[in-house]
């Protein structure tokens, strides 16, 4: 099995790419994966194949598509605030790379006489969503984003589902929860302070807090997504029709909450290390984002999750405290 992860020097896919290597996938060999992304800012310790390139050249999405992979994973997108602020660019990359590597797809599809039809999964968002919304949002709630992000994220969609439509490929796109918590340094999402007000104080640092306490969202571990994204890869999506994204299984709490568990896990001098810093900016950009979810469809695929906040922060001791 030959496996393309366009976005691999992020946090997810370096998680990905030591998963799909572990036991449960043995049959799969170091040779056979090949990582793209613009930089890897830590290098794989596997032999695995790195790739730098530019996700806005078609010239190199091309030479890609040519390998004929089996399995292309794309990751790859400017964050959320990101998104927000340099619109070009959001676009760029969360939207326009995907017509050339789906066009491209076609092309080898066309060259190998309908035989080839890859498996593509896509790591969408739960910011295709827009308010104002049920007290959980369903499988067949209809996405009305409020971002360019989320604006950029739900196209995808509709060309992966169309191209899967037209046989080209195999495609199915994951609305990924908040990624929490997410180890290394803060990036531009506007959504990463969900992560910072639990990571920073448990390595001793200040966190600020931009929001109110009473704000809900919707969380999964790195480790989940991770799980998410090899799960994807085995299911059969015959069931599917031409419904292609997935609404995933998460944790729906508040800031409180989160808050909370930090403190029954790490105790009072910990959460003393958080801050309140109102930011008006993300406070706007919060208001119109999701807070919970029923995910009947991915929990009958199989799909799962943790079960509360607790659950995700003893993730992030285990697997990335240092």
């Amino acid at each position: 099995m030959k496996i393309l992860i366009i976005g691999a020097g992020g946090m997810v896919g370096r998680k990905l790419v030591n998963q799909i290597l572990q036991s449960e996938f043995s049959s799969v060999i170091p040779s056979d994966v090949y990582l793209f992304d613009h930089e890897f800012p830590i290098q794989s310790d596997k032999p695995v194949n790195m790739i730098k390139g530019d996700l806005r050249d078609p010239n190199q999405i091309e030479k890609l598509a040519n390998k004929q992979f089996d399995v292309i994973f794309h990751l790859a997108a400017i964050v959320s605030g990101e998104a927000e602020s340099d619109f070009d660019k959001g676009w760029q990359v969360n939207l326009f790379s995907m017509w050339h590597l789906l066009d491209a797809l076609k092309q080898e599809h066309i060259n190998s006489l309908q035989k080839y039809v890859p498996r593509i999964v896509f790591t969408s968002s739960i910011a295709v969503f827009g308010a104002p919304y049920p007290e959980k949002i369903g499988d067949e709630f209809l996405s009305a984003p409020q971002t360019s992000y989320g604006a950029q994220k739900a196209s995808a969609e509709l060309l992966i589902s169309d191209f899967t439509r037209k046989g080209y490929v195999n495609g199915i796109s994951l609305r990924l929860p908040t990624i929490c918590v997410r180890p290394g340094p803060a990036n531009k999402a506007a959504s990463s302070f969900f992560s910072n007000i639990i990571r920073e104080p448990l390595n001793n640092k200040k966190a600020y807090l931009p929001v109110d306490t009473e704000v809900r969202h919707w969380h999964a571990s790195p480790r989940s997504a991770a799980n998410f994204l090899l799960h994807a890869i085995t299911i059969d999506t015959n069931g599917f029709d031409n419904h292609r994204p997935l609404n995933l299984p998460g944790v729906s709490c508040t800031v409180e909450e989160q808050i909370e568990a930090l403190r029954k896990i790490a105790g009072q001098k910990v959460v003393d290390l958080i801050i309140p810093k109102p930011d008006p900016f993300i406070k706007k950009m919060v208001s119109g984002w999701p807070q919970n979810f029923e995910t009947t469809r991915a929990l009958k695929a199989g799909f799962s999750a943790e079960k509360n906040f607790e659950q995700i922060i003893e993730t992030y001791i285990s697997d990335d405290l240092e």
